[in-house]
């Protein structure tokens, strides 16, 4: 399911770079981490739902490359997303 136009520009403007910012690593990691916290929770219902659960594994690997695709580049950015999501504890 698509995230709704409002919650996902609010995303994007939460983490956006500059004004025309739509696909640095800081937007596209709090747009995944989004959709992975809306599948989990309709894995909590659908528990058989084996087939967006592959999709659900597919993008906690996407989120993992661009975040140590962001370690390597920006230590600081990539501290700055993990405390702004709340991913690491």
């Amino acid at each position: 399911m698509a995230l709704e136009v409002g919650a996902k520009q609010g995303v994007i403007n939460q983490f956006k770079l500059h004004e025309k910012d739509t696909g640095s690593p800081e937007v596209q990691v709090a747009l995944l981490t989004q959709r992975i916290t809306y599948l989990t929770e309709h894995f909590k219902v659908h528990m058989k739902d084996h087939h967006s659960r592959r999709g659900l594994l597919k993008l906690v690997g996407r989120r993992r490359r661009l975040l140590d695709y962001l370690k390597r580049s920006d230590v600081d950015r990539y501290k700055r997303v993990l405390a702004d999501l709340g991913l690491r504890k």
